[in-house]
């Protein structure tokens, strides 16, 4: 059959812009009819997204969600295939505990010619359930032991919980290795389930076999080449004759993989051979082999990149280097430069010819020491040299002043990783040195030196930290500026983060987060919490010391990884700060430009919350659709909540090796910026042509 004369006319045009791609159009051989729907009915203890994914019956793809046929295959309908599909709709059921759930097709609808939608309809039943679970073979173990092998397996199978293929199989494992994280390196766990499909109900029985009690043996390593043995064996931290754990060795190949030297890592024990007899209290030696495949220790980078949003537009390149055996001992040193130039006053609400072309660059220096001080501990060094443009306010007034920063930074200390709980602490100093692109440098700016201890801790309990589905983050970040480490700033600064994720169905994942900022100033800060019109004269180096400290110190929000409707800075206090716009008196300034003349001068008390529902397509393609709210405050431990800055919107990601790139546009609701309106210490930015109240964020990976 042939499709209507409207769908070839349509699927025409697409492929002509499709070949001039070099891609093709796909067609439907003659006699058979392309899957437009797969419909599943009747599912309501299992999504049918989840269901969707175990049959061979699918819909055919749609290039951008609208195209069928051009680039993806058609998806075909064959009745052979379906009825096995129903077979596979009953064996997830089975091993979801609904023993008695029956699949039929209901009836496959014709749509138009050679085209048909398909509808299952499922028939779940009763579910089988979790009556009790029993651990047993356990004679002779450590009752601690026994102990907590008995949580693992109510833990794995939860009492009046449908009885699930997966959880049987996955606390079989955790109650072996209830044992064999303690010491009994042959333990093994044999579960039996007794299903009463007139009850409905399962009783579920672990068999163990504890074996001898073992410890570690003597560490071979196998394939290092040239690479040194002794940095290796110290990260592994293993011991001979420490009582044995299969925990410890997991953890030793992390922290093999996590020296940066090896594309792969395989830690076998020595226990696929019969278990010895030993004598009472004696321990079984294990001999442990380590086999390790060395990636490459030298790469050099070279690229660019290309720079367009509300605050600049910029071409920048970037060469950089890295060796991860530097003078031997497994030590990592890279460097990376980007030298680049902004085009100014070009952004994406001000599309004009530039007027002004701003060199920029950075260049970033890292050291690395493995095993400092005990087995995976590192030492770092982190030096950076940057020249930059201040760029934050969407809307410069005409002939405003650019200034710039030439700036020293450095990060030397220690960090550690053990299981899930990373942790570093450092020092950091911090030298900035004001000069003038354009315009003339206000004679109250002064050299800036920031110089502060921080802690850093965090644990990650997520199941990836690229693309995550579920699971939680926690991390913190403390710091202590001045006093008895010197520097211009003296001050107290904490955030809390806490973000989570929940898989809704096997494409939707829910994403939360939120985070708290609070800085505690000392000697800096009395203009920005208490902003005024006019000064005397003699307190303009006053003020531009407080703008200018905080600045480098205080709390801004808005932009990709924070709260998408805002350009960066975009949300918090605004002011007419003096060395930005040193051409006049900062009253008369104000008269004349209004709120363009105001810039954003960061805040004490921070706030941010974010939630997004993340939908994957097929292929590389996912969409999400998001809400962020945010505030930051002029004063200290003030959380404005009234304060929401609450912008929506949607987004895109595509999938690379590096991580998704994202391209989210957020969108800020009218009414719900401030309740009550704007204070006066506030700025509605404008950053989009037509003053169109949205922001548009490129970048790389997710935004939390």
């Amino acid at each position: 059959m042939e499709r209507s004369s409207s769908s070839r006319r349509l699927a025409a045009l697409v492929c002509a812009a499709a070949i001039a791609l070099l891609t093709g159009c796909n067609t439907i051989p003659k006699g058979r009819s392309a899957v437009d729907a797969v419909d599943v009915r009747g599912t309501d203890a299992i999504d049918d997204s989840e269901v969707k994914d175990k049959i061979a019956t699918t819909k055919t793809p749609k290039l951008l969600g609208l195209f069928q046929g051009v680039i993806f295959e058609y998806s075909l309908f064959d009745r052979f295939v379906l009825q096995r599909d129903i077979a596979r709709v009953e064996a997830l059921y089975r091993a979801k505990g609904f023993y008695e759930a029956h699949a039929r097709a209901g009836r496959v609808f014709k749509t138009k010619d050679d085209h048909v939608r398909v509808e299952i309809v499922v028939e779940e039943g009763a579910p089988v359930l979790v009556r009790r679970v029993r651990v047993v073979g356990t004679e002779g173990v450590d009752p601690a032991i026994v102990t907590a092998a008995r949580v693992a397996a109510e833990r794995g199978l939860e009492a009046k919980k449908p009885f699930a293929q997966e959880d049987f199989e996955k606390t079989e494992i955790a109650v072996r290795r209830a044992l064999s994280d303690r010491g009994y390196a042959w333990a093994t766990s044999k579960g039996d389930a007794a299903v009463d499909l007139v009850e409905h109900a399962a009783d579920v029985v672990f068999a163990v076999r504890a074996g001898p009690r073992a410890k570690f043996g003597p560490v071979t390593i196998q394939g290092l080449g040239d690479l040194p043995e002794k940095p290796v064996r110290r990260a592994l931290d293993i011991t001979p004759d420490r009582p044995y754990s299969e925990a410890d060795l997991e953890e030793a190949q992390q922290a093999l993989l996590d020296l940066g030297v090896f594309a792969a890592v395989k830690i076998e024990p020595e226990v696929d051979r019969a278990p010895p007899d030993p004598a009472e209290g004696e321990l079984v030696t294990v001999p442990i082999k380590v086999t390790v495949e060395p990636s490459r220790l030298r790469t050099l980078r070279l690229g660019g990149g290309v720079e367009f949003d509300a605050l600049k537009t910029d071409v920048h390149g970037l060469v950089g280097w890295e060796n991860r055996n530097f003078f031997g001992g497994l030590r990592t040193f890279s460097v990376s430069f980007r030298p680049g130039v902004v085009f100014y006053p070009l952004r994406v609400n001000n599309i004009t010819a530039p007027t002004n072309l701003l060199p920029e660059e950075r260049l970033r220096l890292d050291f690395r020491q493995p095993g400092f001080l005990e087995a995976r501990t590192s030492f770092f060094v982190r030096p950076e040299l940057n020249v930059y443009p201040v760029l934050i306010n969407p809307n410069p007034p005409p002939g405003a002043s650019v200034l710039g920063y030439g700036e020293a930074r450095s990060s030397v200390g220690l960090d550690r990783t053990m299981w899930r709980f990373f942790g570093a602490i450092s020092h950091n100093l911090q030298v900035a040195y004001p000069f003038q692109y354009l315009g003339s440098r206000d004679p109250t700016l002064e050299l800036v030196v920031i110089s502060y201890p921080e802690l850093l801790t965090q644990i990650d309990l997520r199941d990836d930290k690229v693309r995550p589905r579920k699971g939680i983050f926690v991390g913190n970040t403390l710091q202590i500026a001045g006093g008895p480490f010197g520097g211009t700033a003296n001050d107290f600064k904490v955030q809390p983060e806490l973000r989570g994720y929940v898989p809704l169905t096997k494409r939707l994942v829910f994403a939360a987060r939120g985070t708290a900022g609070f800085l505690f100033p000392t000697n800096y800060g009395d203009y920005i919490r208490s902003p005024r019109s006019t000064f005397p004269p003699d307190s303009n180096a006053d003020r531009t010391r407080d703008y200018q400290v905080t600045f480098f110190r205080g709390f801004f929000s808005g932009g990709p990884t924070s709260n998408r409707g805002y350009p960066l800075r975009g949300v918090g206090p605004h002011a007419v700060v003096p060395f930005l716009t040193p051409e006049a008196e900062a009253a008369r300034l104000n008269l004349e430009c209004g709120s363009a003349c105001l810039s954003p001068t960061g805040g004490f008390t921070l706030w941010e919350a974010s939630a997004e529902l993340r939908y994957d397509l097929d292929g590389p393609l996912s969409l999400a659709t998001f809400c962020d709210a945010s505030d930051v405050s002029p004063r200290t431990t003030d959380l404005r909540f009234d304060h929401l800055h609450l912008s929506c919107g949607g987004g895109a990601r595509y999938d690379t090796p590096v991580g998704p790139v994202r391209l989210d546009v957020g969108y800020r609701i009218p009414g719900l910026q401030v309740i009550g309106g704007l204070t006066p210490d506030e700025k509605e930015p404008r950053s989009f042509a037509f003053g169109i109240p949205i922001a548009v964020s490129l970048g790389i990976g997710e935004a939390f």
